[in-house]
């Protein structure tokens, strides 16, 4: 792939050589293998949905969970939110039947055709596709699920228990299954926070500010550990570069809290380590990258000595660099 002259004068790249370059250095293998990274994208408003569309399509085909936030829709400076956006896009049942199935099949079980999403038990499937009685695949599993997933100390505790809860549901019929765990469900995406609907289920630590990151982390190792290459996240924060109120009735972003959302970003690129199988490109327009603008990346210091160009070619943009200025 080349760069015609016209992108490089502009210090822009298009958006195809960029997703050719993120597929073959990130995609392809460094993520799926257990590797992070976080980029960002600054196109034009115009721009900014095909730059949606081609990552989407890019992460499904390579077997990634894809989650999509808007900093109108989600206070992006909220580390809390950041997780509800995540959780509240995830079918959690769906995902503990696909690690059951893996599970069985370690265990000698065949599992070959069972579908996880269907609407039946999988571990009724699972027994008549090895041609048993499901009450006596019931305890050698249950045993299997407490070993890999609730002593799985690679989660924090609450989430590990509240998986387990899910993949337990994997011998009650889809419908049954989802509404026995609801309140759980309410619990991870923001829905319904209050600790008493989760007593139950010996769920104790709300999801807040001091300990989202955590789950954010669990979530994301849940989600490779479940079969998927990875977690791709996208999260649009072209609002939080507004300056003025446009008093339009959408979310506006006060310069505190755009400071608290470069803050959250700082965050997630220091502590890129710690999130296994995942790519966050955060999508937003070029007065995120303008110097003069008011709420640049530049504005909050920590976040720009990040994510800048210490040293740039005149004439060739570099395709890997943290930060990537998109054009057609």
């Amino acid at each position: 792939m080349t760069m015609n002259s016209d992108s490089r004068a502009a210090g822009t790249i298009p958006l195809e050589t960029w997703l050719g370059y993120l597929d073959r250095e990130y995609l392809s293998t460094f993520i799926p293998d257990g590797g992070a990274s976080v980029k960002f994208a600054v196109a034009d408003d115009g721009l900014r949905p095909k730059l949606r569309d081609s990552l989407r399509a890019l992460w499904e085909k390579r077997g990634f969970l894809c989650v999509e936030m808007d900093a109108v829709a989600r206070r992006v400076h909220m580390p809390q939110d950041i997780f509800f956006g995540i959780a509240s896009q995830i079918d959690w049942r769906l995902l503990a039947n696909r690690l059951v199935l893996r599970l069985a099949a370690e265990s000698g079980y065949g599992a070959d055709g069972v579908d996880p999403a269907g609407e039946g038990s999988v571990l009724d499937a699972i027994a008549a596709a090895n041609d048993l009685d499901p009450s006596f695949l019931s305890l050698p599993m249950a045993r299997t699920i407490q070993n890999s997933v609730y002593a799985n100390t690679r989660m924090s505790k609450d989430f590990r228990v509240a998986m387990t809860h899910f993949c337990n549901t994997s011998r009650q019929p889809m419908t049954i299954g989802r509404a026995s765990v609801h309140p759980l469900i309410d619990w991870l995406s923001g829905a319904n926070a209050r600790m008493g609907n989760v007593r139950s289920f010996a769920v104790h630590t709300p999801i807040n500010r001091t300990t989202a990151r955590y789950f954010i982390e669990s979530a994301l190792y849940w989600i490779r550990y479940v079969g998927y290459s990875g977690a791709a996240i996208l999260l649009d924060n072209a609002r939080v570069t507004v300056a003025r109120n446009p008093r339009d009735g959408e979310r506006f972003y006060t310069k505190a809290m755009a400071m608290e959302h470069y803050e959250l970003l700082r965050e997630f690129v220091d502590g890129v380590d710690r999130l296994k199988s995942t790519m966050l490109v955060v999508s937003s327009n070029r007065d995120f990258a303008d110097e003069n603008s008011a709420r640049g990346y530049h504005t909050y210091q920590a976040l720009q000595t990040r994510i800048m160009d210490d040293v740039r070619d005149r004439n060739i943009v570099n395709p890997i660099a943290s930060l990537a200025r998109l054009s057609l």
